[in-house]
């Protein structure tokens, strides 16, 4: 992968991918991350995929995909941190396969520099009938979080664990302030990301003249905007605290138990292989102590993973297990823990962990899609001041890792939340 500033705040990252037989373009926008205006970041991107000013009409624009070859239109936004990201990313067939000599490349920068920077808004903002349609999906998304216990369970224990900070800011924003969004209100929003958003155009599978073309149509749109980039919101970590503890009930079958810890000081981006490697070992692959003894051995659980996130210093381990279990549950996902961070690690153990992610990453550039999410996290992950890992990098440092980087760095964990949904009699048992 290639990278380089074209002009303050805005990259180019490009791959030609020749082993592949599609293109993609993708531009993302990432900023730092407001509670007040969650909600209509939201709603954005689900506006911004039914069409733009060249194409206005979602019929029109399902039928120019097709003619296309089937190409794919997606616009996206997720939490970082206490950063966002929102990316229009446009997927085609190469130029070279196109049957009637097309020029595929055009219209594929053509479709993503549409959507991107000539959304459908008028005097008084997007679409009315438009906002309105998205709003009703948005709604029942934020409705039906309470039907997916593990979900709804795992959100709770986020929003106990951030509290206010701007890390535990819903990706889909809150239901209360749905109402209050207008076509205007959503432009004013999407104006802002353009003036103050880190851009990251990423060109994977063209050809560097196709390269070029593509760079050269980005900067013409970018000249008619009046940038002011805003830096990003840095790495962050929730302080260390007493464990709290919170139970609530439901008539269900199945608990549902999430702990959270944090570091209590923002990750160091050297120790990422390390911090791969204790989360495979201890929750994250299926040769992993939770999985093996809580789950395998003990049966004290129907589900028992943990996952770790780099931008918040923090670690969930989520659980579903018999409404009875809850404690010998808790009990054992936190002796585990204990027990790699003083006791045995078998090379064995060590081994197979390693191997796994291994071979993951090895399949990362045998698709646009890896190839794209790899970069776009580690470009975001690393900022402007460090260069950004390759796959190959990144299994070099795994294959490093020694048993002891690996308990230094779960020795760091300290256990903040757990959360329990449960039947109203076993918790009053």
């Amino acid at each position: 992968m290639e990278r380089k500033q074209l002009a303050p705040g805005v990259h180019l990252s490009c791959d030609p991918a020749e082993k592949l037989n599609r293109c993609r373009i993708s531009i993302h926008f990432t900023f730092p991350i407001r509670r007040e205006t969650a909600t209509a970041h939201a709603l954005l991107p689900l506006v911004m995929e039914r069409g733009y000013a060249g194409c206005p009409d979602m019929t029109g624009l399902t039928k120019k995909l097709a003619r296309l070859y089937g190409a794919d239109l997606t616009v996206d936004g997720r939490p970082m941190g206490a950063n966002r990201n929102l990316c229009v990313s446009v997927t085609g067939i190469k130029d070279r396969f196109a049957l009637a000599g097309e020029d595929l490349c055009a219209a594929y920068t053509e479709l993503a520099l549409g959507v991107a920077f000539h959304p459908c808004i008028g005097a008084d903002g997007f679409d009315p009938e438009a906002v309105a349609i998205e709003k009703q999906m948005l709604r029942q998304s934020l409705e039906d979080e309470l039907n997916d216990k593990r979900l709804y369970c795992m959100r709770q224990t986020s929003r106990l664990f951030f509290g206010p900070s701007p890390m535990g800011i819903r990706q889909e924003g809150s239901l209360e302030e749905l109402d209050g969004l207008t076509g205007g209100s959503l432009a004013d929003v999407y104006c802002e990301m353009l003036r103050t958003a880190s851009i990251e155009l990423m060109v994977l599978g063209c050809t560097p003249a196709e390269t070029e073309r593509i760079t050269a149509a980005f900067l013409a749109e970018l000249a008619g905007i009046r940038r002011q980039p805003v830096p990003l919101a840095p790495f962050g970590a929730m302080p260390r605290q007493a464990p709290v503890h919170r139970v609530e009930t439901f008539d269900m079958v199945q608990a549902k138990l999430c702990l959270a810890f944090t570091l209590g000081r923002p990750m160091d981006l050297d120790e990422m292989a390390a911090f791969r490697l204790a989360m495979a070992l201890y929750g994250g692959s299926v040769t992993s102590r939770l999985f093996l003894n809580v789950r395998e051995r003990d049966h004290l659980c129907y589900y028992c993973s943990s996952s770790f996130q780099s931008f918040t210093g923090s670690m969930t381990v989520s659980s579903g297990i018999d409404p009875g279990s809850a404690a010998r549950a808790e009990e054992a996902i936190l002796t585990e823990l204990a027990d790699l961070c003083i006791g045995p690690i078998t090379a064995r153990e060590l081994e197979d962990c390693r191997r796994g992610l291994i071979s993951g990453l090895e399949g990362i550039e045998d698709s646009l899609g890896g190839i794209e999410s790899w970069y776009g996290m580690e470009i975001i992950r690393n900022g402007q001041d460090r260069p950004v890992t390759s796959p190959a990098q990144a299994r070099a440092d795994l294959a490093a890792v020694t048993e002891e980087e690996v308990r230094a760095v779960l020795r760091r964990f300290s256990f903040s939340v757990s959360y329990l949904l449960t039947r109203k009699e076993e918790a009053h048992a």
